[in-house]
């Protein structure tokens, strides 16, 4: 029997990030989703086709402080979503992860899906900077096009030597 797209994404997850074994990364379960969305209601998309997902977007918004702290390293994903409030003012928007399942990719739909996520939370918050920590250059391209698209700075975290993955 084989498995279903939902089955397939959550595979790809444990695939590409590391969130049982790195404490840096945020680890997607019922709680950091209920927090997630009383953030916005945009900060997690997906698209659906046959027997479902084949794109996961997450979206964090934050303040540009929270962001200089993520991009200086002085912080991971965890304590990120910790700093992050409902009802504070966002400016910064951080793009967690974007997955797709490989016969979906270079089709444009996470482009889509960040895009229509991006301008729902747009409308809610001034945002200014896109940020992001690439896994890989897919993500990375995404990234560009995105700030790009939507008119944002986009900043970058890079890997510290002693906490490198490959990816």
């Amino acid at each position: 029997m084989s498995l279903s797209n939902f089955e397939r994404m959550i595979r790809l997850a444990g695939e590409v990030f590391s969130a049982r074994t790195d404490p840096d990364q945020l680890d997607v379960d019922d709680t950091v989703i209920e927090r997630l969305q009383a953030l916005h209601p945009a900060t997690l998309s997906e698209h659906v086709e046959g027997d479902g997902p084949v794109v996961w977007i997450l979206l964090i918004p934050t303040t540009r402080e929270t962001m200089e702290l993520f991009l200086d390293c002085a912080i991971g994903e965890r304590e990120l979503l910790e700093r992050t409030h409902p009802g504070e003012r966002f400016d910064a928007l951080y793009l967690c992860s974007a997955l797709v399942l490989p016969e979906f990719r270079r089709k444009g739909l996470a482009l889509q899906v960040s895009l229509s996520a991006i301008r729902a939370i747009q409308q809610d918050h001034a945002i200014r900077w896109l940020y992001v920590w690439p896994f890989s250059e897919g993500g990375s391209i995404l990234a560009s096009r995105l700030a790009e698209t939507v008119g944002l700075e986009l900043r970058t975290r890079n890997y510290r030597v002693d906490n490198a993955q490959t990816h």
